[in-house]
């Protein structure tokens, strides 16, 4: 069988975005651009895939070690950039796909159906890809002849006032046999304004050769491109809106979409609700049955079925939520094992810890697992009462059925059905408040006569 491949470009410098992150290391939906376009390769089923990086270029390897990458300098335009990848295909036999790194919406779908266009039966050398859209301008125009082949892509600046017209415009990704694009690359020149090699030169140059180049056609959203922060903003606001519509076509109910943020990991079972201004970090698991209400923020954690979380509640990485379990408005949990049936219902952090089946976390209680310079752990057994206003100092184990009796700061270990209480006896001094508001009032006007 015929290998498949990849090469991306990713060596831009991105001046555009006015920082100092590599365009391609930007995020969407919590995940770099440039990782997007990896994993719908990687679904398609690519075997080989190699990045071209330039600007940035440690920082890009940093963030994706396992990575191929192979480096572009100097940078004189995307045809060199393939070409510069030529020998990590040196021993390659098949298709291959060109995309660009800051084209990260790209689905699996359509890099697979591009594969499919120039291999096997089909009939077309090389295949373009390209999308429709009402406002052309700035866009690379794809000019098809009569037989429905491409005949040219013409720039914008170059083109006339006919072809300015045309709506069929590139996005600069294609696919072909690999010896054939390196082949023609080599033909490629750089007379023009920039001096740089394109890409998009070999569309002509195949023709010229009795190659039959094709157009395959996808959505414009699919192909947009991120050069400054507001498109990668509008991006974002294209994968939040493809994630809603996969939520809600699997089951999932969201009271508000517009107000729910996903992340790119984000897997919620069927039969979850989600109320309005949630927003989900990397790595959240949620089981059937949950409910998350408003104003919820979820990061790294795992939440079993029939859970019940929030409102206005933040879950941090490292905490799993046992079925039933119950957290309130305003709890904080880091690193915490909830286990079924447990409640925090309000006011409370919860961190290093675990809390055992059926216990009930009282408001105002906190876990003090800091010291200052280390972590330490709390844990908590089963069907425990925690009373309102409790400091629990880790580490410390609290043993099943005990009772914390409200306000105590507990630094030691309790054991099994015990009651600790730590508190100061309280001291009564009657009419102590009358006198000394007298003496407050008396004072205040002793002041205001002499001012």
């Amino acid at each position: 069988m015929r290998e498949t491949g990849a090469i991306i470009l990713a060596a831009g410098m991105g001046t555009r975005m006015n920082t100092a992150l590599p365009k391609v290391l930007h995020l969407i939906g919590g995940h770099p651009m440039l990782r997007h376009l990896l994993d719908a390769l990687q679904g398609a089923g690519i075997s080989r895939q190699v990045v071209v990086i330039g600007w940035g270029a440690e920082a890009v390897k940093a963030a994706l070690p396992e990575v191929q990458f192979v480096l572009q300098e100097p940078q004189l335009g995307t045809g060199h950039a393939v070409l510069t990848a030529r020998q990590a295909f040196a021993d390659f036999e098949g298709e291959l796909v060109v995309l660009y790194g800051d084209v990260p919406l790209l689905r699996q779908r359509t890099v697979s159906a591009m594969l499919a266009a120039v291999s096997g039966e089909a009939s077309a050398d090389l295949t373009v890809l390209g999308f429709r859209t009402s406002a052309p301008s700035g866009y690379g125009r794809m000019k098809l002849g009569a037989d429905g082949g491409l005949e040219r892509i013409i720039e914008d600046r170059d083109a006339t006032p006919q072809e300015q017209e045309i709506d069929l415009c590139n996005s600069g990704a294609m696919a072909g046999d690999a010896g054939m694009i390196f082949e023609l690359l080599e033909a490629v020149g750089n007379t023009n304004a920039k001096g740089e090699y394109y890409l998009t030169d070999i569309v002509g140059l195949a023709g010229e050769r009795g190659k039959r180049v094709t157009v395959f056609e996808t959505q414009e959203d699919e192909v947009m491109g991120v050069n400054s922060l507001a498109e990668l903003a509008a991006a974002e606001a294209v994968f939040q809106s493809r994630r809603r519509n996969e939520a809600m076509d699997n089951g999932v109910t969201l009271s508000d979409p517009g107000s729910v943020y996903f992340a790119h990991d984000t897997r919620i079972a069927a039969g979850v609700t989600i109320g309005p201004n949630v927003v989900f970090g990397p790595g959240v698991k949620i089981e059937a049955g949950a409910r998350i209400e408003a104003f919820c923020h979820l990061e790294g954690c795992h939440i079993g079925k029939n859970a019940n979380i929030g409102p206005f509640a933040r879950l941090r990485p490292g905490t799993r939520i046992g079925a039933t379990a119950k957290i309130g408005n305003f709890v904080e949990l880091k690193k915490a094992v909830i286990h079924q049936g447990a409640k925090a219902n309000h006011l409370a952090y919860i961190g290093d810890a675990e809390v055992g089946e059926g216990t009930n976390i009282g408001a105002g209680t906190i876990t003090c697992n800091y010291d200052g310079v280390d972590k330490h752990r709390t844990e908590i057994g089963k069907g425990v009462l925690i009373g309102s206003n409790t400091a629990l100092i880790a580490p410390l184990k609290i043993g099943d059925g005990a009772i914390i009796g409200a306000g105590s700061t507990i630094s030691a270990d309790v054991e099994g059905d015990a009651l600790a209480v730590e508190r100061a006896e309280l001291r009564l001094m009657k009419g102590w408040a009358g006198k000394f508001w007298q003496r407050k009032r008396a004072a205040k006007k002793a002041k205001e006569t002499k001012d």
